[in-house]
C-alpha cells in the first residue's frame, strides 16, 4: 500500500501542464533564452540547462515537453494577449465592472422612466382634459351663460334701452368666445350682469342735508374756464333704507368707482332752487332727486338734471 502511494506522488505532472510550465520558467529566466537561444549553442544545450534546472527542483521532464515548451515560447503560446479595443470588449468590460456603474445607472433610468411616465400618462392626459373644458367653456359654456343672462334682461326690462343693450353685449361676447378669447367672453358675462343688475335694482336719490355737511357746490372746469358747473350732492337710499352702493362715472376723471353718495349735475335754476330751501330754515323740504323703479336703467328725476357725476369735492 505504501509502494502505491509512493509511486502515485512521483509520477510526472500533465504534459501540457508541465509544457506551460517550461514556457513560464523561460519567460521568467529571459537571460537563459538570449545566450542559449540567441548564441551559437545548440538546442540541445538549451534542453539539458531546462532539464537541469527542473531536477534540481525534483522535477523529471522529458526532452517531448521541453522542445514543447521551447516551441511554444516561439510561437507565444499560454501568453495572454489583450484583444483590440472593439464594440464586443468594450460592453463585455461594462459588463464585468457592472456592479461599480450599474446602481448609479439603474437610479437614472429609473428617474428617466418614471419622469417619462408622468408626462406621458399623466401630464399630458391632464393637459388635454385642461384643453378640452376650455374648449368647451368656449364654444357652449360661456355662450349658454350669455343667452340666460339676455334672456332675463329680456323678461325684466321695461325699457327697451335694455334689450338693444343687451343683444349687443351678447352679439359682442360670442364672438370673442368663437376667437378663443375668454377674457373678452366673461368680460361680456360681467357686462349683461352689470346690466341685469343695474335693472333689478330700487332706490331713491335724496339730497344729502343733515347739519353741517354740504348740500350742494359748484366748480370751474379745468377744460373750460369761462364755464361754472352746478352739483347737488346725493345719496342712493334703497327700499330697506339703507345706502345703495352703485357704479358712478367721474366725469373730471372718466373713472368709474362704486359709490352711494355723489355730486349730480344739475343747472343753475335747480341747484339755486335747493340752495334757498336750505337757506330757508336749514331743512331741504323738496329732498328727493330721483325715484329708480324695478325694471328701469335710469332714475325717473322729479327736478332738472344735466346727467354728469363726480365722486370727489
Amino acid at each position: 500500500m505504501t509502494t502505491v502511494t509512493a509511486t502515485a506522488e512521483k509520477a510526472p505532472l500533465d504534459e501540457v501542464m508541465l509544457a506551460m510550465d517550461v514556457v513560464d520558467t523561460l519567460r521568467h529566466r529571459q537571460d537563459l533564452v538570449e545566450r542559449e537561444l540567441m548564441g551559437d549553442a545548440r538546442e540541445k544545450q538549451l534542453l539539458d540547462r531546462l532539464r537541469d534546472i527542473y531536477h534540481h527542483q525534483g522535477i523529471e521532464v522529458t526532452d517531448d515537453v521541453l522542445r514543447a515548451g521551447v516551441k511554444a515560447l516561439a510561437e507565444s503560446r499560454f501568453v495572454y494577449t489583450p484583444p483590440k479595443p472593439s464594440l464586443s470588449t468594450t460592453l463585455a468590460r461594462a459588463y464585468v465592472s457592472r456592479k461599480t456603474w450599474g446602481p448609479a445607472t439603474l437610479a437614472i433610468a429609473l428617474v428617466v422612466v418614471v419622469g417619462l411616465g408622468g408626462y406621458f400618462l399623466a401630464w399630458q392626459p391632464f393637459q388635454a382634459a385642461q384643453a378640452e373644458a376650455a374648449r368647451i367653456e368656449l364654444s357652449e359654456g360661456l355662450p349658454a351663460q350669455m343667452d340666460a343672462l339676455y334672456q332675463t334682461i329680456y323678461e325684466e326690462t321695461k325699457v327697451q334701452q335694455a334689450v338693444t343693450t343687451a343683444d349687443t353685449i351678447r352679439t359682442r361676447g360670442k364672438g370673442l368666445a368663437a376667437e378663443n378669447n375668454r377674457a373678452g367672453a366673461q368680460q361680456a358675462i360681467a357686462d349683461l350682469t352689470a346690466l341685469r343688475d343695474r335693472l333689478r335694482s330700487e332706490y331713491t336719490l335724496k339730497i344729502v342735508s343733515k347739519e353741517g355737511e354740504r348740500s350742494a357746490f359748484w366748480r370751474v372746469p379745468d377744460a373750460n374756464p369761462d364755464a361754472t358747473n352746478y352739483y347737488i350732492i346725493v345719496q342712493a337710499i334703497g327700499t330697506d333704507g339703507q345706502p345703495v352702493a352703485l357704479p358712478v362715472t367721474n366725469e373730471e376723471t372718466g373713472t368709474v368707482e362704486t359709490v352711494d353718495t355723489w355730486g349730480a349735475r344739475v343747472p343753475e335754476s335747480t341747484y339755486r332752487s335747493v340752495e334757498n330751501d336750505k337757506r330757508d330754515d336749514g331743512i331741504i323740504q323738496r329732498a328727493t332727486l330721483g325715484l329708480k323703479e324695478y325694471g328701469f336703467l335710469d332714475p325717473d328725476y322729479v327736478m332738472p338734471v344735466l346727467g354728469g357725476a363726480v365722486t370727489r369735492w
